[in-house]
């Protein structure tokens, strides 16, 4: 480090002595100012730049790539925009809807726009040809509309709510989901749930407000309310989260994996995992172990011990098959 500070004041000194020497032959005049403070503070900003964009460079390149994102580098610059939006605009109005408003209108205001999404959710319930599950959230919204006052009283709570979307439907018939992306404004999705946001609109009650002021202010009033809702939730992110980027989409394709297998999602196998594993079959011989020949015994045999031992009932074939199929459990193992 020395060297080469040593370098950098020595380079400024060789070239004014050159310009001295010259000016001497030319009989000139010359004032210069010498400023190695100004020279070390440069070159000490340079070095700093130069090693943070090395460390930058090397943490850029440390992201394992996932298969499921492919527009990794893009949905990384809109995550950062929407994050920005959100610092700036969303959440201080979520604070101060959390802080004006007393939590049983909170409970009212949640409970209203649940119940409009029922609507949502029994079409899906249909498409999935899931009976029992419209039959349920269509007596919800029935019952929470009329005895629940439009649905401020969740009157019907002992019936389960579900949660269903055209994107699982489209999930449920095979489709699959798509490259992750991150949607302006909406945050985490799939090319499989973008088109299910607009399908699912198609069938919100709130696009059937004529009044144009009045539909954008309940678009508004429910946006707020649920991120209200993600406040104490944010914290756990804020704790757990190395790379918040990372953990919200892993969260959030596992999250809609869960959903579209009503809680059930298949098993994954792993690249570390063998496809096609032979099993041999070992005979497992009829007679114990200690009765075999090369089992070596060397205490002393007394006159008692050289009388003949009784028989040994052969096992029987029952009992064979019991013991293989035990054997090879144990061997195969559950998977």
């Amino acid at each position: 480090m020395n060297t080469a500070r040593t370098f950098l004041m020595e380079l400024p000194v060789k070239q004014l002595a050159i310009r001295l020497t010259q000016q001497k032959t030319l009989d000139k005049p010359l004032v210069t100012t010498i400023r190695p403070s100004r020279q070390k503070t440069t070159a000490t900003k340079s070095l700093v730049i130069a090693l943070s964009t090395l460390v930058l460079t090397g943490c850029a390149s440390t992201h394992a790539k996932n298969p499921a994102d492919p527009l990794e580098s893009f949905n990384r610059s809109m995550y950062q925009f929407n994050d920005t939006m959100d610092k700036a605009v969303a959440k201080p109005v979520a604070k101060g809807y959390s802080a004006v408003m007393p939590d049983f209108g909170k409970i009212m205001v949640n409970n209203f726009f649940s119940n409009l999404d029922d609507v949502i959710i029994t079409a899906n319930d249909l498409l999935q040809f899931k009976i029992n599950q419209a039959a349920s959230d269509g007596s919800r919204f029935l019952i929470n509309s009329t005895f629940g006052v439009l649905g401020l009283f969740n009157v019907a709570n002992r019936l389960e709510k579900h949660n269903e979307d055209f994107g699982q439907t489209l999930g449920y018939w095979g489709i699959g989901s798509g490259p992750y992306i991150v949607l302006p404004v909406l945050g985490p999705s799939t090319l499989r749930d973008s088109v299910s946001l607009y399908a699912d609109s198609r069938l919100s009650l709130l696009r059937g407000i004529k009044h144009m002021r009045t539909r954008n202010q309940m678009f508004a009033s429910k946006a707020i309310s649920r991120r209200e809702q993600l406040l104490n939730q944010e914290k756990v992110l804020d704790e757990a989260a190395v790379d918040r980027y990372e953990f919200i989409r892993d969260s959030y394709l596992l999250r809609r994996k869960s959903q579209i297998y009503d809680g059930n999602p298949p098993r994954e196998r792993y690249d570390d995992e063998e496809e096609d594993i032979k099993h041999e079959q070992v005979p497992i011989p009829n007679t114990p172990s200690a009765q075999q020949n090369n089992t070596p015994d060397a205490r002393p045999v007394s006159t008692a011990q050289q009388q003949p031992a009784p028989a040994t009932p052969q096992t029987g074939t029952a009992d064979r098959h019991s013991t293989h199929k035990i054997w090879v459990v144990q061997h195969v193992g559950i998977r």
